[in-house]
């Protein structure tokens, strides 16, 4: 890959990626106040000292957007870990098995993705504990259906192809055809859905923080800052527009990366890590 051949829109996409990943990443060195610390009146506006103003309870709207970027982007980057890995790992035995396990596998998945995913988000984490792993396991299951289904179809395609048929008659077995003939070949479409997962694993826990189901307080996360400030846009505060602006520009800034990598790959082609 040549670095004059990416396009501007690549580029924007990947600083504001890493922009937020910097901030995740150093948080308590580049937040100016605490995560939960009170600095003034509630819903002071923006000035000198409060670059986006003061929030609900008075605390500062840059400090906690940048704390927010932590656990945003850590629940939806595990989630979506999780989610690639299983429905990839579950997709590509169907495939490569077919027969039984392919008919089962595909079953099953289809009734999962037939019930609606907030609703059943919203139902099994409102009887399960609250906490971090049980949101990340909850998101991760629900996605993973949509993972598996990329995953069938791109399998099938190089499950059919020469080489894998001659990795079969040399008696190679499942995990070496998986790891080593179709994974290799369909890396870039995954790369691809693995963006669009994480785009849409970020603004899934936004939804659920937004509806009280998700990060709980008095962490910061940006969908929960959207709720805690939405009451002072009848006022006309902004408080909850800053939290909003950061999750449309992180889903825009990871589609832009992710519209770069499907337009690299227009086809699958056959031989390992040819694709």
């Amino acid at each position: 890959m040549r670095l004059r051949n990416v396009p501007i829109t690549a580029w924007i996409g990947m600083f504001g990626i890493a922009a937020a990943f910097i901030c995740a990443i150093f948080a308590p060195l580049l937040a100016p106040y605490g995560e939960t610390e009170v600095v003034g009146n509630v819903w002071q506006i923006a000035d000198g000292e409060y670059f986006f103003g003061l929030d609900n309870l008075g605390r500062d709207i840059l400090s906690r957007l940048i704390f927010g970027a932590r656990t945003t982007l850590f629940v939806a980057l595990a989630a979506t870990i999780i989610s690639f890995s299983l429905g990839i790992i579950l997709s590509f035995t169907a495939a490569v098995s077919r027969g039984w396990i392919d008919m089962v596998f595909s079953r099953f998945n289809d009734l999962m993705m037939s019930i609606p995913t907030l609703i059943f988000a919203l139902v099994v984490l409102a009887v399960l504990p609250q906490n971090l792993i049980v949101l990340i396991l909850v998101m991760a299951i629900l996605d993973s259906t949509r993972v598996y289904r990329l995953g069938r179809a791109v399998a099938l395609d190089v499950a059919v192809m020469e080489f894998v048929e001659a990795a079969k008659l040399r008696g190679e077995g499942k995990t070496w055809i998986i790891f080593r003939e179709i994974l290799p070949n369909t890396l870039t479409p995954l790369l691809a859905e693995f963006g669009l997962r994480f785009a849409f694993s970020i603004l899934f826990l936004s939804t659920l923080s937004f509806l009280g189901l998700g990060i709980q307080p008095p962490a910061a996360d940006w969908g929960g800052m959207v709720k805690d400030n939405k009451d002072g846009i009848i006022f006309g505060i902004s408080a909850a527009l800053v939290p909003g602006s950061a999750i449309a520009a992180l889903a825009v800034c990871v589609n832009l990366v992710v519209d770069w990598l499907l337009k690299r790959t227009s086809s699958l082609k056959g031989g390992r890590g040819d694709a």
